[in-house]
């Protein structure tokens, strides 16, 4: 009788299982600053100092939506990777950048996805200082971030403590309600639009945020939003071995009024859409001033939603009631792109 495949595919896995199937078979680096599974991962150059390195990649089918330029999406491969670095309070300084590129596309296209890449870089005050370009079936932009950090200032994922205060830099649904209207036939108003899908081709990085958090010593955890909300909270809980009760999911005004016009769930949008790159942080109660006079400082906000506690779950209290939330977000190889 022959022997039944028990192999799974990976679109019955998804991303995050097969990251854990690598690790599993990797040699871990000793006394490595920042644990395998962050935001970043981090060398120790010498004393207290450390590299900091990020790579992340965009692809077409999956990362660029109908309606975003090469120049957009060039752009938006840096975005990604300084928004870790935003999370982690460390100052990009150069990357790398790896270019897929199908034979089909024109010089035009290649001049328009280095604007992009430039203009990335530049905005965060970073730079790109090489890479490699290859023939591929679909566009391909990998980009490799360096930079350096004090390693005491690094805000991990793996921090939080029962009693500190759960905060977030802004609001979300924006970017989900815009890949809607750029994905499916939606009408709403011109102006909320505009807004909406602007949130999706231009998304911005809490960089000044970040750094600025990290030098006040106030947090203990942190992570960055794009693969949700919902997602981001439970990556915390995962690390820091807590939970959290939230009581308020700051939801942008323009996400109410796509969700109100659309007859779409508001809620759905801001937990699980993605895409948002704010920053998730847990704060020492007692630090919680510090924290936010740090953050306006650089023309930013910090809004609290929720306390940390001790059983390992992720609750939404309001009115009077309570309901668990998803650890549901974008994943790679199961989400439809």
């Amino acid at each position: 009788m022959p022997k039944r495949n028990n192999r799974k595919s990976l679109s019955e896995i998804g991303e995050r299982s097969i990251i854990q199937m690598i690790k599993k078979r990797l040699d871990v680096m000793p006394a490595s600053p920042v644990p395998f599974g962050d935001d970043v991962a981090a060398v120790t150059i010498q004393g207290e100092q450390v590299a900091v390195l990020k790579i992340d990649m965009l692809v077409g089918k999956t990362d660029v939506p109908i309606g975003m330029s090469l120049r957009q999406a060039a752009r938006k491969a840096v975005v990604m990777n300084v928004s870790d670095f935003a999370a982690k309070g460390a100052m990009p300084i150069a990357a790398l950048v790896s270019l897929g590129l199908p034979r089909t596309f024109s010089t035009k296209d290649v001049e328009e996805i280095a604007e992009g890449l430039n203009t990335g870089a530049r905005e965060y005050g970073a730079y790109v200082v090489g890479g490699d370009t290859s023939e591929a079936c679909d566009l391909v932009i990998a980009v490799s971030l360096y930079g350096t950090a004090l390693k005491p200032t690094l805000m991990l994922r793996s921090g939080a403590k029962p009693a500190d205060v759960v905060a977030v830099t802004g609001s979300f649904g924006k970017p989900a309600a815009g890949l809607r209207l750029l994905s499916e036939n939606l009408k709403v108003s011109g102006e909320l639009h505009r807004t909406l899908v602007d949130s999706v081709l231009m998304p911005r990085a809490r960089l000044k945020e970040g750094l600025a958090l990290a030098a006040s010593g106030a947090v203990s955890a942190s992570i960055d939003s794009s693969d949700g909300l919902a997602w981001s909270l439970h990556e915390l809980v995962k690390m820091s071995c807590v939970g959290f009760v939230i009581d308020e999911v700051p939801v942008a005004e323009e996400a109410k009024r796509f969700a109100d016009s659309c007859h779409v769930d508001v809620s759905e949008l801001a937990l699980y859409g993605g895409e948002e790159y704010e920053l998730v942080v847990t704060v020492k109660p007692e630090r919680w001033l510090d924290a936010e006079a740090a953050i306006e400082g650089v023309g930013g906000r910090l809004l609290p939603i929720g306390k940390v506690t001790q059983q390992e779950r992720v609750v939404l209290e309001q009115d009077g009631k309570k309901r668990l939330i998803e650890p549901r977000g974008w994943e790679h190889f199961k989400s439809k792109a």
